[in-house]
């Protein structure tokens, strides 16, 4: 993990695109990217991309430029939920949280996790929010296992940004063995 921190912190540092509040948080960051990139490349989860009404920009923007072809890697499985079922805004029992997981669990017989951005409150964090091995980067809500923004935060946009620029270079990097992200 020590590892993994130290390249965090210089890519923070060298990249001029990331600002540097990200590395005020690096012990907040490290485990969670940590864990969900042992997901995806040791564990062979896909990931399921949920995030609230208001950053449905962001879940496009993830989703066109993860398996970019500018990064010369293998694509890799990130999928928007809303592809599975549509009717996210709608689950409002634990049957239903039980028929949907089901169905990914069949889906998905590798495994799967979520990857969730927005409000803590809102009805599409439920499922993420109960889900094992879920990444989760909340909006208004101090949660353990989490990434913890602020949705007043005027910065916040450019902040999910940089989060992002830096978690596909932990991909990359995690993925061409120049990393080790043990969890």
């Amino acid at each position: 993990m020590q590892e993994f921190l130290n390249w965090t912190v210089n890519t923070i540092r060298e990249d001029r695109l990331i600002s540097p509040w990200l590395e005020e948080k690096k012990y907040e960051w490290t485990p969670l990217v940590s864990k969900n990139i042992n997901n995806l490349l040791e564990r062979g989860f896909s990931i399921i991309v949920v995030t609230d009404k208001e950053r449905e920009w962001f879940l496009e923007y993830i989703l066109a430029n993860i398996n970019s072809t500018k990064l010369n890697r293998p694509f890799l499985p990130y999928y928007d939920f809303k592809s599975f079922y549509r009717y996210i805004d709608a689950v409002k029992s634990d049957e239903d949280i039980s028929y949907i997981k089901d169905m990914l669990s069949i889906s998905f017989p590798n495994g799967y996790c979520f990857w969730y951005i927005g409000k803590s409150q809102d009805v599409r964090a439920i499922i993420p929010k109960v889900s094992k091995n879920s990444f989760l980067w909340l909006f208004d809500e101090e949660k353990q296992d989490a990434f913890n923004l602020k949705s007043s935060d005027e910065a916040l946009d450019m902040k999910l940004l940089q989060m992002f620029r830096l978690y596909n270079k932990s991909v990359s990097a995690s993925l061409f063995a120049e990393i080790n992200v043990e969890n």
